[in-house]
C-alpha cells in the first residue's frame, strides 16, 4: 500500500477544510501545529476520515488528537499503513 506523503497531506487538507489565506501550505509545514496552519480539530478528524478511505486503514480517535503536526501525521498513517501489509 502507498506511503502519505506531505504533498498527498496537502491535498487532503485543502479538499477537507480549506486553505487559511493567510498560510502557505507550500512551505516547509511538517513541524507547524496543525492550530497554526488554520485547522481545527473538526477539521483534521474530516482529513483522518478521508485518510483512512483513501489509504485503507484505521485511525482511532485518540491517536489523531495527539497528532499536533503534519509530521506526526504522516509518521502515524505510514507506520498504520506499514504494519497493514
Amino acid at each position: 500500500m502507498a506511503q502519505l506523503t506531505l504533498d498527498a497531506l496537502r491535498t487532503v487538507l485543502v479538499a477537507c477544510a480549506g486553505e487559511d489565506d493567510g498560510i502557505d501550505l507550500s512551505g516547509d509545514i511538517l513541524d507547524v501545529t496543525f492550530e497554526d496552519l488554520g485547522y481545527d480539530s473538526l477539521a483534521l478528524m474530516e482529513s483522518a476520515s478521508r485518510i483512512e478511505r483513501e489509504f485503507g486503514v484505521s485511525l482511532s480517535d485518540d491517536d489523531i488528537d495527539e497528532t499536533l503536526t503534519p509530521r506526526r501525521l504522516l509518521d502515524l498513517v505510514n507506520v498504520t499503513v506499514a504494519d497493514a501489509a
